[in-house]
């Protein structure tokens, strides 16, 4: 499995069926990886980048998918293992929605913003939804977040704040830290708002 790739940008070329693939030239090898096509603003060619890869075999072919970060590598993985979620829809919600927005769509059950991607319809957002929360809470118990409500945060608020985090590439020790020192800010005492908290957590653990 090849984790990620590190080297210079050889090509970006566009198909016609909206997928964008990146020539990446690692030690004189070429890799074709196929990337979110709204990153290839922030991408030149002769760049050197780093991509996280997600790569798939099959009987006829073999292909790599490149994100740049792994928290969207990670929740691709999670995405494709849904029942009747490919590769390219996965991508599709991916390239759509921003990270944040869409872990907290899926954590939060917000089947109306996940309707957004083209190919993605109330039922198939469901699926994703209910699929998903269940593996991320599985990933929060595993880290070891689910044993105890930290103090000065609203319990009905804690699942849906750490899974968020968590999927968005925060380690539980990173969340449990973050929710701690909020915990202690008075602005904060009282407010049962989940996207309050993410985006406070996650400016201080920016700093």
């Amino acid at each position: 499995m090849i984790s990620y790739l590190k080297g210079t940008i050889a090509d970006i070329r566009k198909t016609s069926s909206n997928r964008v693939t990146l020539v990446l030239e690692v030690n004189q090898i070429g890799y074709e990886v196929q990337i979110l096509p709204r990153i290839t603003q922030e991408l030149q060619v002769e760049e050197e980048v780093q991509i996280f890869t997600h790569q798939q075999v099959r009987e006829d072919q073999t292909m790599l998918y490149g994100f740049a970060k792994v928290a969207e590598r990670d929740l691709f993985r999670q995405l494709i293992s849904v029942s009747g979620i490919g590769a390219q829809l996965a991508i599709a919600l991916l390239d759509t929605l921003e990270l944040p927005d869409l872990v907290q769509a899926i954590v939060g059950g917000n089947t109306r913003v996940l309707a957004k991607t083209p190919g993605v319809g109330p039922k198939t957002a469901q699926r994703i939804s209910l699929e998903l929360k269940t593996k991320l809470a599985e990933w929060r118990e595993n880290a070891g977040l689910a044993k105890s409500v930290p103090a000065g945060v609203a319990a009905e608020i804690t699942e849906e704040v750490e899974m968020t985090l968590l999927a968005l590439g925060y380690t539980g020790a990173e969340v449990m830290q973050a929710l701690q020192l909020l915990g202690k800010d008075p602005k904060m005492s009282g407010n049962t708002n989940a996207d309050d908290w993410i985006k406070e957590a996650i400016a201080s653990l920016s700093n």
